[in-house]
């Protein structure tokens, strides 16, 4: 499958695309490059998009960051640091006993040892008289 272009289409009232054909003439972009623009840099940010005017924008600067961020503890980090070596360490023991199943496994298919002696063939060569027990 190619990466195909798809079409969205919406209403606005006029005012509000008087005022984005204006934002697009400023640009010198067409109106649909704008809100191409709009909808790539909604998906760059997982939907975390605030439309502000400029003049409100440099007002912001001081306040906090958008997308707001989370501080995480060291102990968090550590923890998370611990369980994947962890995780690593199970991983590699895994591929070992994988390993050792598999010698196993050809060990037992290899038809040039027989190490298996079934109680069948045992019983017509002995020549001593069978025990009782009880």
């Amino acid at each position: 499958m190619g990466n195909k272009n798809k079409t969205i289409s919406f209403r606005v009232n006029e005012d509000a695309f008087e005022t984005l054909r204006e934002i697009a003439e400023e640009r010198d972009i067409s109106l649909s490059a704008v809100f191409r623009d709009y909808v790539d840099t909604l998906v760059a940010h997982d939907g975390q998009v605030q439309v502000v005017p400029e003049h409100e924008l440099q007002e912001r600067r001081g306040e906090e960051s958008f997308p707001p961020t989370v501080e995480v503890p060291k102990s968090f980090i550590r923890e998370h640091e611990r369980l994947e070596l962890e995780a690593d360490h199970l991983r590699e023991q895994l591929e070992e006993y994988k390993r050792y199943v598999t010698y196993l496994r050809e060990q037992l298919e290899d038809p040039e040892e027989e190490e298996v002696i079934q109680l069948e063939d045992l019983d017509g060569e002995t020549d001593e008289r069978p025990f009782r027990l009880g």
